[in-house]
């Protein structure tokens, strides 16, 4: 009889429990984490994407003008700077590795930018084939980013939300659930800039 007894006070226990947990905001906080690493991952690759462009525009651009090697040694470096870079979904919540990462991407954004417009000088090069389509693929990883990081900005933004709202507020200090960092005013235009490129100019 004990034994019956003890198996509904434990089934009853944890009744109340995952009742407590789901109306707590546990169960949010965790679709939310992995929504934001999901985010931060396709950032990520788009970013990446972003970086691979650059060696063969670079290669391009040498093989069409006598090109000036100061902005093309800028690219080189900026992209081995953003490259060697990376925040994981697991130090997410780091706000100094966010803002180091945001800082080498927006250096090499503006390294890219300032060679697309050096190159609209060479006439050989804008009419290169190879070099359009790079600028092109290139212009669109740029809207790529855009979309990715606006994800992951609104998927924090929920995140951040429920950690901050009572009473899933309880819920975060127990668990040690902290907010996490987005995107830094201070870096939004340098990062979200892309390179210039203007089919129209002639």
């Amino acid at each position: 009889m004990r034994l019956s007894s003890f198996r509904g006070w434990a089934w009853l226990v944890a009744g109340a429990a995952a009742a407590l947990l789901s109306g707590c905001g546990y169960n949010d906080f965790q679709r939310l984490d992995e929504q934001t690493k999901s985010a931060w991952s396709e950032v990520l690759n788009q970013y990446q994407r972003r970086a691979d462009l650059v060696p063969n525009i670079v290669a391009t651009v040498k093989g069409e003008a006598a090109f000036e090697q100061d902005t093309l040694t800028k690219v080189v470096e900026a992209r081995a700077k953003a490259t060697s870079i990376q925040v994981t979904p697991e130090t997410l919540n780091n706000p100094e590795a966010m803002a180091k990462f945001q800082a080498a991407q927006g250096e090499l954004g503006g390294a890219l930018s300032r060679l697309m417009v050096v190159s609209e000088q060479y006439p050989n090069l804008k009419a290169n084939q190879g070099f359009s389509d790079l600028r092109v693929q290139l212009e669109g990883t740029e809207n790529r980013i855009t979309v990715a990081r606006n994800r992951y900005i609104q998927a924090v933004q929920e995140y951040n939300v429920l950690a901050r709202s009572f009473p899933s507020n309880l819920t975060a200090m127990v668990f040690s659930y902290q907010a996490k960092p987005v995107f830094a005013v201070q870096n939004e235009a340098t990062i979200s800039t892309p390179p210039v490129v203007d089919f129209n100019k002639k």
